[in-house]
């Protein structure tokens, strides 16, 4: 009986983890999409600035799991040809046409539910350190000074109205930790169902404005929309007490850099902690030398424990999108052609 020639196996999907050029996040380490993803898939790894960087190996990805700074616009989606997932690594999705994708096929996900206790301990910090005054005390004292320059500007937390924008999953966690510290909480969210504020024990207000006019703090815990970019600007900041404090922990653009920045050179602010900035990082030593404001480098998410769950999930996302299994955190559903 003559031999059958074997069969010929298909090639296993691509995927290609792509990573920032200018600050790699994992430096060519893999080894957990792969662990996860087994032999489902060809793990390939590419470093990016721009979509300018995509070379031919990563248009003929199946899915693309994509670090943070690369942008994506409807341009680079056109020379995907085989791509059908692009898995954001991170919250935020603003750097892919969501739009462009869907119309293409393509599925895009995002990880929502990573380091949500990160952002949360980190914006209760950032207003530790404003209402506090930690780092004036801690200039002050390092300059063999003791005269508490800033006193006035130390509160009671108990005293204080701190205003949330946004009561997402980070939001949440915001409050219940502002709670404990005996702050008096309240919060702003048209799309956030009825009852909310009885279950978590918060008051809640329908309208920006009257939130604005309340605040001692404000944090902000908004995604990067159209309806959320310059969210506050130099009109809402007119409304704040010149007492207030402002936090920002989730998107750069949601605040309006110009407007803030004059709004503390003028001394119409107290202070502003901000762990993302518009057009970040920081441009300029006058934009640096802003009056009370502290700055961190996007980094409330950080933590180890945040960025394994982190990658462990988009990958987790990564090894549905190559089975052709139903997948989580689908932002574009409402785009994708049928």
């Amino acid at each position: 009986m003559r031999n059958k020639k074997p069969v010929k196996k298909s090639p296993k999907p691509i995927v290609t983890v792509i990573d920032w050029k200018s600050g790699p996040v994992v430096n060519g380490d893999t080894s957990v999409e792969r662990e996860v993803l087994g032999n489902t898939a060809e793990v390939r790894y590419a470093l990016c600035d721009d979509e300018a960087d995509f070379n031919k190996d990563i248009c003929e990805s199946d899915v693309i799991l994509l670090w943070q700074n690369a942008n994506v616009t409807e341009d680079g989606i056109s020379r995907l040809k085989k791509c059908r997932t692009i898995v954001r690594n991170g919250v935020g999705y603003d750097s892919v046409d969501i739009a462009a994708a869907g119309r293409a096929g393509i599925s895009v996900c995002n990880v929502p539910d990573y380091g949500t206790e990160e952002v949360a301990d980190h914006a209760i910090a950032l207003t530790l350190a404003l209402t506090r005054q930690l780092f004036p005390l801690d200039a002050e004292a390092k300059s063999l000074g003791w005269k508490l320059h800033t006193a006035h500007k130390i509160r009671r937390l108990r005293e204080l109205t701190f205003a949330i924008v946004g009561l997402g999953r980070i939001g949440t966690a915001v409050a219940l930790r502002a709670k404990a510290l005996g702050l008096q909480v309240v919060f702003y969210d048209p799309y956030v169902s009825n009852g909310v504020e009885k279950a978590i024990g918060i008051r809640r207000v329908r309208s920006l404005d009257v939130l604005l006019k309340q605040a001692d703090v404000l944090t902000l815990h908004t995604p990067l929309t159209a309806e959320t970019r310059y969210l506050i600007g130099a009109r809402e900041l007119a409304l704040m007490k010149p007492t207030a404090y402002v936090v920002n922990t989730s998107r750069g653009p949601v605040i309006e850099k110009r407007a803030i920045f004059d709004a503390l050179r003028k001394g119409k602010l107290w202070g502003a902690a901000l762990d993302v900035v518009e057009d970040e990082p920081l441009r300029t030593k006058e934009e640096a030398a802003t009056p009370n404001l502290i700055v961190t480098c996007h980094a409330a998410f950080c933590s180890v424990e945040a960025k394994e769950e982190m990658r462990r999930t988009a990958a987790r996302i990564t090894r549905q999108a190559v089975l052709f299994e139903p997948l989580d955190n689908l932002v574009n559903g409402q785009f994708l052609r049928k």
